[in-house]
């Protein structure tokens, strides 16, 4: 039976900021439970849904040095889905409304929480062949085991995983800070070690020390290698290229399947798709107050409005994009820059777009399905987790071939009728146009092919259960 503890800074359904929760929350219930014991450690925030924390059981509590001083460590227990899940319980560090907030502050609270995450296992008879650590918020997890804990024969022989979601999150601060709030030796501070550009940066402790190195789509594996997606950790990950994995994110199929999706209008297959999916098109068309036209070419954009994902490029070329017979539907929240953007063209193209600055989980569900294409033109892209929903859906993803996207959108070629969807290689507003006025070729007067290739984005497969057996392969490795 193989032991394995995720150790992460949040968790589906318990509490989610980004795709990392999905992950963490996920996965663990992918593996065969007759061969592998995997159980999650994570905070117990006092904002989590109380719904929760009333099915938490007490486990036991008691005092670690942190630094120079001493800190509660309580353990809260509940199972979800199968899954042990153990939280660690401070009211000192994990109040609040939000899960992160001050950096300096987050720095302090998450030193404690990989030190904690590493001291409970004793006392909840736990003692995994693996850790599998998450960003930078868990970084110090593998420096801790293979320093301060080293000598403990408890720990002795665990190995651990350092899974990068997003590399541009680091965890850094000065090294006095991050000297003290760690208790770390002096050494550890060193350009080859947790040292970076004259700070400590937790993330890099992780990946100096952690035995294994994952990140989530093979293209941003390689592309973290170089410069410019490197974030100044290029040469580290070049160094230990033998080491790193990348393995891409699965979506839930349970929830995100037109053949059982209960929040849209109406269901389809890859039987029924060319009868039905019009339907959620007509219907979205409606509840968005646009003109409801089965025959208009309907663009979606469901995202974090954010400089990642894009949208300076959907600036430039906005007014081009908006041709007679197009919609575009915007659903997402984040600078205000972006958000005014969308609100500003709203009201110049009232009956062509739909700008929704806010999240719905609801629309979400309707975009996809209601949608004949959904763009992701991100300017980089661990994973991402937008364009595998439009494949489910059938909405053709129009993408920048950038990490995960380059991966799992493969770009239609009319010669030999392959492709599931349509991509260009650089940051160019120009370039961008061009592929979306020739999605609009296709879809206007290649229907045809257009069916046939919501056909094939229908019928990929990325499921969990195929990233879990990749998974399987590093752990057993290990």
């Amino acid at each position: 039976m193989k032991k394995i503890a995720y150790i992460a800074s949040e968790c589906v359904p318990f509490i989610k900021t980004g795709g990392l929760a999905d992950v963490v929350g996920t996965l663990p219930r992918k593996f065969d439970r007759s061969e592998y014991d995997v159980r999650i450690i994570m905070p117990n925030y006092m904002c989590l849904p109380e719904k929760y924390k009333s099915k938490m059981k007490y486990i036991t509590h008691f005092h670690m040095d942190i630094g120079w001083r001493q800190q509660y460590v309580g353990v809260m227990y509940m199972e979800y889905e199968g899954v042990p899940v153990y939280f660690i319980d401070n009211e000192y560090y994990f109040n609040g409304f939000n899960i992160y907030g001050d950096v300096k502050w987050d720095i302090e609270k998450f030193c404690y929480f990989c030190k904690a995450a590493l001291s409970i296992l004793p006392s909840i008879g736990f003692r995994p062949d693996i850790v599998h650590c998450h960003d930078w918020q868990s970084g110090l997890v593998p420096v801790y085991l293979k320093t301060l804990f080293a000598s403990n024969p408890f720990y002795q022989g665990i190995k651990s995983v350092m899974t990068i979601h997003n590399l541009q999150f680091q965890g850094r601060w000065d090294i006095k800070t991050v000297q003290e709030y760690s208790g770390l030796p002096g050494d550890l501070f060193t350009p080859d070690k947790l040292e970076m550009h004259k700070d400590a940066s937790m993330l890099k402790g992780g990946l100096v020390y952690a035995d294994k190195i994952t990140t989530v789509s093979n293209t941003y594996a390689h592309e973290i290698q170089t410069p410019y997606y490197g974030e100044g950790l290029d040469g580290l990950l070049q160094a230990r290229w033998q080491s790193l994995w990348g393995i891409v994110n699965g979506i839930d199929y349970d929830i995100f399947n037109p053949a059982k999706d209960e929040k849209i209008e109406c269901k389809y297959n890859t039987r029924n798709y060319k009868k039905n999916k019009v339907k959620n098109k007509l219907a979205l068309q409606k509840e968005l107050g646009l003109p409801e036209d089965e025959n208009a070419y309907v663009m979606g954009i469901v995202s974090r409005l954010t400089d990642q994902k894009g949208l300076d490029l959907i600036d430039h070329i906005m007014n081009d994009i908006m041709t007679d017979g197009t919609q575009l539907v915007v659903l997402g929240t984040g600078d205000r820059r972006y958000e005014e953007m969308f609100r500003y063209y709203e009201g110049f193209h009232p009956a062509k777009l739909s700008a929704n600055i806010y999240f719905s989980d609801e629309l979400s569900h309707k975009i996809y399905a209601g949608c004949d294409s959904i763009l992701v033109p991100s300017r980089f892209e661990p994973c991402g987790l937008t364009q595998l929903m439009a494949l489910k859906y059938g909405s053709l993803p129009i993408v920048r071939e950038t990490g995960g996207l380059k991966d799992t959108v493969q770009p239609y070629n009319e010669f030999d009728g392959t492709g599931t969807g349509f991509s260009f290689a650089n940051y160019d507003a120009r370039e961008l146009l061009n592929t979306i006025n020739y999605s609009k070729h296709i879809f206007f007067d290649k229907k045809d092919d257009w069916q046939k290739m919501m056909k094939r984005a229908m019928e990929q497969d990325y499921s969990w259960d195929q990233s879990a057996k990749i998974y399987e392969q590093l752990y057993s490795e290990l």
